[in-house]
């Protein structure tokens, strides 16, 4: 078991690759085979994300560490599994079976090596989040892009190609920005490890801080606009839209990765302890700015994938602000939003395609008229009153609702549990009994998360009544079990981490409580003398 242990934080990275090398070696035709070992290959790849959930955490906040190729630190190349990073990969492998068990219905015939791409994509997702230097993080990053890429244009479509074509030229720019900042970042400290990093700006020379701060702005420019950050964000709402909805699905933890790495490097770098945050007030207002932006996009769209496109956004500003504020109460809250969102927006665009199943194209504008200007026809007096409702119909719209409550942030859900949890953190930044006063940054912040949950809780449940109550000729949508069971696990997720919400907030708080004093994590990795850490 230990020597199992000692490879658990690479596993989750050859896991995938060998899944995906496998399955480019299968022809296309063979359809049911390619979903069988992408189903198992998954199922795989979540029971070693919740095995290094448990390791990271057995007795509080832990490391494991591997070294490929056992060269020390700083000079191989390593992988770091903690409390946020294993979190992050368990999220990324739950999110990866729903969608996988969903496309089984029919979207993984639409277009060719769908299985392999999606393999990749979690490998690269998974290497993203577990790397310890600069320069694998690069790499990672392009392996997901690369698959995103093919990703994005599955299931062909005018829409769709056209908004790949154009993501395709967005992340070819971001990637440029990321190996212009790298270049700088290395060229001042002679570094790439973010261990020896954190160890190394603080003795930067005063003649060559510039010079890094340049290349460190350069870097966060990259992920911002991978997070979706205003006004760096004109390219994800109609991405996201367009995608296929198992794609869009996936999509909805891939801005998450430029949370993550905001997250990670700004307390790693810049936190206590460290140089001072260039970039602190430019996260907090600029994630206020887009939560505005997106609280706007949520309220005009009228189709269900755009508006799950701009609650990405809202979440993205949302998390960005939390960062901005460098509070281990505020992250702790910031962290259980992350995971109640990433699961509720995951969700909800794999509902926007079951629920707009069947609705002609005339449906949409149908429902506005309706909504602004009434319907003044008088009721037929032989209509059939007291129809029932179809059990798809009605399975749909509960979980539409519920779906809506979560990514609303409305009482009883998860959502309310996370907003109320950082609106209190922001409110009490010292704690609760401190006598501290509050900016009005603070209460403009709380205002505008209260208003995006009610603008969301407006928008969506205005979309679910034009949906399901809105008479108009089409047909019962026929769902299948494979479509229903990813969206029924999302939400019992969001019941679970609702009942569970004191363990939950635990574990986040002890997360928050590590990143916020990155000792250790330096102190491990730059004495680290064996392949994995207790």
């Amino acid at each position: 078991m230990e020597s199992l242990f000692a490879h658990i934080a690479i596993l989750p990275i050859v896991l995938p690759l060998l899944a995906g090398i496998v399955l480019v070696l299968i022809e296309d035709r063979h359809h049911r085979t390619k979903l069988v070992i992408d189903i198992v290959a998954t199922v795989l790849l979540l029971v070693v994300a919740l095995a290094l959930l448990v390791h990271v955490n057995n007795g509080g906040p832990n490391l494991s560490t591997y070294r490929l190729g056992d060269w020390p630190v700083p000079f191989g190349i390593v992988l770091v599994a903690d409390p946020l990073a294993a979190l992050m990969v368990l999220l990324t492998a739950i999110l990866g079976l729903s969608t996988v068990v969903f496309s089984a219905a029919r979207w993984h015939r639409a277009g060719s090596h769908f299985h392999s791409l999606f393999q990749l994509l979690l490998m690269g997702l998974n290497g993203a989040f577990l790397t310890g230097d600069l320069f694998n993080l690069f790499v990672f990053f392009e392996v997901l892009l690369a698959a995103s890429y093919g990703l994005m244009l599955h299931g062909s479509g005018t829409v769709r190609i056209k908004a790949g074509l154009h993501y395709i030229a967005v992340n070819l720019a971001t990637s440029s920005l990321f190996l212009i900042g790298v270049s700088l970042i290395y060229g001042v400290t002679g570094t790439l490890n973010m261990a020896d990093l954190a160890h190394r700006i603080p003795l930067i020379p005063e003649e060559s801080r510039m010079l890094f701060e340049a290349g460190a702005a350069i870097l966060g420019i990259a992920f911002l606009v991978k997070a979706g950050m205003w006004p760096l964000s004109f390219w994800l709402p109609t991405t996201y839209a367009a995608a296929s909805p198992p794609v869009a699905a996936m999509f909805a933890i891939m801005s998450k990765v430029g949370i993550y790495v905001v997250l990670r490097l700004s307390l790693l770098l810049f936190g206590e302890g460290a140089a001072a945050h260039p970039g602190e007030q430019w996260l907090l207002y600029g994630g206020m700015a887009t939560i505005a932006f997106g609280t706007v996009g949520v309220l005009s769209s009228q189709g269900t994938a755009r508006m799950a496109a701009f609650c990405v956004l809202v979440s993205s500003g949302t998390l960005l602000a939390m960062i901005g504020y460098e509070n281990a109460g505020v992250t702790a809250g910031a962290l259980f939003y992350l995971v109640s969102s990433t699961l509720a927006l995951s969700c909800l665009f794999l509902l926007s395609e079951l629920v707009e199943r069947g609705r002609g194209s005339e449906a949409g504008v149908l429902a506005v008229t309706l909504e602004a200007f009434g319907d003044d026809e008088e009721p037929a007096h032989d209509e059939e009153i007291g129809i029932a409702t179809p059990l798809t119909l009605a399975l749909l719209g509960i979980a539409f609702l519920c779906c809506a409550l979560v990514i609303a942030g409305m009482p009883p859900f998860s959502g309310f549990i996370a907003k109320f949890a950082m609106i209190g953190a922001v409110l009490n930044p010292q704690g609760l009994g401190a006598s501290v006063g509050i900016s009005a940054t603070s209460w403009a912040l709380v205002a505008l998360l209260i208003v995006s949950g009610l603008a969301a809780t407006i928008a969506l449940l205005r979309a679910g009544i034009n949906i399901f109550w809105v008479t108009f000729d089409g047909e019962v949508p026929r769902v299948s079990i494979a479509e229903m069971l990813p969206v029924l696990l999302l939400l019992g997720l969001c019941v679970i981490l609702t009942v569970l919400a004191g363990p939950a907030m635990a574990y986040m708080q002890d997360t928050a409580q590590y990143l916020h004093v990155p000792t250790a994590y330096v102190d491990v990795l730059l004495g680290t003398s064996a392949g994995a850490t207790p």
